[in-house]
C-alpha cells in the first residue's frame, strides 16, 4: 500500500492554543479561499483534558479552542461561513444555543445541529466549521 501525501494545494493548520489533534488529522485545512476546521471539543489545551462544568463548560471551551484554530488559519469568527454542532444529547440544544449564540454576536453562520451517539473522549459537544479567508 503507498503513502499518501498532502497535496500542494492544501495547507494544514496547527496551533498550540487549541487542543492537538486526537487522532490522525489536522485542526485543520486551508484550501483555495476556504478553512475548514475540524471538530473541536471542551479539551483544555493547556492540560489536554475535558473540562468540567458540564454541557455549558465544554461547550464554552470548545468554541475558544475552534476560534484559535480558525485565527491559526488566517481567518476570524465572522468569516465562519458553515458550523456543524454535534451534540451527545439534544435536551442540550437550548442551553448550548444560548453559548453558541453569545459566541458568534451578531453574525449568524450557517448551521446544522445533530445528536449523535457518541463523540470522543466522551465528549458532551464538538463543533467544526468551514470559513472564510477572504
Amino acid at each position: 500500500m503507498s503513502v499518501t501525501s498532502t497535496h500542494p494545494s492544501l495547507s494544514p493548520v496547527s496551533t498550540s492554543n487549541a487542543p492537538a489533534a486526537v487522532g490522525p488529522y489536522a485542526q485543520g485545512i486551508r484550501v483555495g479561499d476556504l478553512l475548514f476546521c475540524s471538530g473541536s471539543l471542551g479539551l483544555d489545551p493547556s492540560v489536554g483534558k475535558m473540562v468540567e462544568g458540564g454541557v455549558e463548560a465544554q461547550a464554552e471551551q470548545a468554541l475558544k479552542n475552534l476560534k484559535a484554530v480558525v485565527e491559526a488559519g488566517g481567518s476570524e469568527l465572522g468569516k465562519v461561513v458553515k458550523t456543524t454542532v454535534f451534540l451527545a444529547n439534544m435536551d442540550d440544544f437550548v442551553p448550548v444555543n444560548a453559548i453558541y449564540s453569545r459566541f458568534f454576536g451578531d453574525h449568524k453562520p450557517a448551521r446544522s445541529a445533530v445528536q449523535v451517539a457518541r463523540l470522543p473522549l466522551n465528549a458532551l459537544f464538538e463543533i467544526e466549521c468551514i470559513a472564510s479567508l477572504v
